[in-house]
């Protein structure tokens, strides 16, 4: 009886050690901390796909305003400027376009090209690749190239996938419409080049060039 009374007591203090470690272990671990709350990304805003007609388009925007601007930056009374007129030793410049006739050189052909694409009438007047002998003064010329730009953004949105490739007669002979909608931006830059060399002999710097 000693013996078991002895072991029941060892078994209740065991319990009861037992219980107090329990209640007395390791804390319970920390609840995860709640992540902070993401920045909303503010949403892009969504770019078209580009199309024949917009690539073109893009081309004749960057033709235009290089251009309209070198046009407007030569003085008036310079329009009549050729490199003839500062007799350069061993330069041959006998019969070379004024910048005048430049300006209205690049929009005459801008026409030629664009009206096969739109559908409209050349300007009346135009006798020469040069175009209309009545057309004087700056504004007038000006205005001249300007307008063939708004024909260029009109040829322009006549491109789709469908109808690139498409050969049609123009004045000079047949050619795919992409070509009759990016060839004049070849074209105008081929004589942006003289414009620029006319500008900068007469001591002007080219819009495109001026540091912003």
């Amino acid at each position: 009886m000693k013996y078991i009374r002895m072991f029941c007591l060892l078994a209740i203090l065991s319990l009861a050690v037992g219980t107090v470690s329990q209640g007395q272990g390791a804390a319970p671990a920390a609840k995860p901390a709640t992540p902070a709350p993401q920045a909303q990304a503010s949403p892009q805003p969504v770019q078209p796909a580009p199309t024949f007609a917009s690539m073109a388009d893009r081309q004749v925007s960057a033709s235009e305003k290089q251009l309209v601007e070198a046009a407007e930056a030569m003085p008036e009374d310079k329009y009549n400027f050729t490199p003839e007129s500062l007799n350069i030793p061993g330069s041959d410049y006998k019969g070379v376009r004024t910048f005048a006739l430049e300006v209205k050189h690049i929009a005459t052909a801008n026409y030629v090209f664009w009206t096969a694409l739109t559908g409209d009438p050349l300007p009346a007047g135009i006798k020469s690749s040069n175009g209309p002998d009545e057309l004087k003064t700056k504004a007038e010329i000006v205005k001249y190239l300007k307008d063939s730009y708004a024909l260029g953004h009109k040829a322009a949105a006549t491109l789709n996938p469908e109808n690139a490739l498409e050969v049609v007669a123009f004045r000079m002979g047949k050619a795919p419409r992409l070509y009759l909608a990016t060839n004049p931006v070849a074209h105008a830059n081929d004589h942006y080049g003289q414009m620029v060399e006319y500008l900068r002999m007469n001591g002007i710097v080219p819009p495109a060039s001026r540091g912003n």
